[in-house]
């Protein structure tokens, strides 16, 4: 019986990003010397992936779904904590798709405001995360709208995990990535791409520490669910079909305070210019907090994920 390492591989991934490229941003990479950023001297490379559409790499899972699976005329239905929701209202809007978003209170402002402007039905559910995607369930089920999950679905990890493929091409020579981690569908996703060739580290809130309670306990279990990031990295458990992969292929995760994520925010705001939100900067604030050493001479890459705040506000 297929496995999901099957149904979640290189090749696959290579399959996806063929279909999806003509939607989703090719996203740069930047190489900064690490004293730009408060860091040791030295280079480290930036996946800057805020850029993406609709501002997070979610984009790509979204397209990923709404290209391979039918769509039924209901349309589509999802639950997120905003950058989830916003790609599928942005992928639905641009592929004439009927779209249903459900959030949770905690959902920062300017992703329920992303979320609106791609037209999709905005509901406002619940305090976190499982609270929205009961709901989102219940709508699925009474109007035969199509689950679109945020990350525990082959199709949203086969496309998240394009961005493996295009840092491999990007940055040959990187050894570790650090990929933040919430329900775990883009950190599965890119693990799944490089398979062991470079070590792909989970980082993770202190206050949500959901692959790090799974990979203690050999299973998906509830994890506290708060912090900084909870619109973004927060869900209760770990995906079922994402824990497969993270055991096979994830090299470890690292814990880290919601200071040190801001402080994150903070550098690449003053090193480079770069709006994060906090999820976004959650990986780069493993670094900064010495979460994460590197060792002498390792070639080291940051995924910068999301860009979705209200840092910057151009109303006043």
């Amino acid at each position: 019986m297929p496995t999901v390492l099957d149904a979640v591989n290189a090749a696959r991934i290579a399959l996806c990003e063929r279909l999806v490229r003509p939607h989703v941003r090719r996203t740069p990479t930047i190489d900064v010397d690490g004293a730009d950023l408060r860091l040791a001297p030295g280079r480290l490379t930036l996946k800057l992936e805020l850029l993406q559409h609709a501002g997070s790499f979610k984009a790509r899972g979204a397209f990923a779904n709404l290209l391979t699976r039918q769509v039924p005329q209901a349309g589509v239905v999802a639950a997120s904590g905003g950058n989830h929701g916003a790609a599928v209202a942005y992928a639905a809007g641009k592929l004439g798709v009927a779209a249903t978003i459900f959030v949770p209170r905690v959902s920062s402002p300017a992703k329920m405001q992303r979320i609106r402007e791609c037209g999709a039905h905005l509901v406002i559910e619940g305090e976190r995360y499982a609270d929205a995607l009961a709901a989102s369930r219940a709508w699925a089920e009474r109007t035969g709208a199509l689950e679109v999950h945020a990350f525990d679905q082959d199709e949203t990890m086969l496309g998240q995990g394009t961005i493996g493929l295009e840092l491999s091409e990007q940055a040959p020579d990187i050894d570790t990535l650090l990929v933040a981690v919430g329900g775990g569908g883009l950190i599965a996703g890119i693990a799944a791409w490089y398979a062991g060739r470079i070590r792909v580290v989970g980082v993770e809130p202190a206050a949500a520490p959901t692959l790090t309670r799974a990979l203690e306990a050999g299973r998906p279990v509830d994890a506290e669910a708060g912090g900084l990031a909870a619109d973004s990295l927060a869900p209760r458990r770990v995906g079922e079909r994402v824990f497969p992969i993270a055991r096979a292929f994830v090299a470890g995760t690292v814990l880290v305070a919601d200071e040190a994520i801001r402080q994150a925010q903070e550098a690449l705001w003053r090193g480079l210019r770069v709006v994060a939100e906090p999820g976004g900067a959650a990986a780069l604030s493993a670094l900064l907090a010495g979460a994460y050493v590197p060792r002498p001479g390792e070639r080291v890459a940051a995924l910068v994920s999301g860009g979705n705040t209200t840092a910057v506000d151009f109303t006043r």
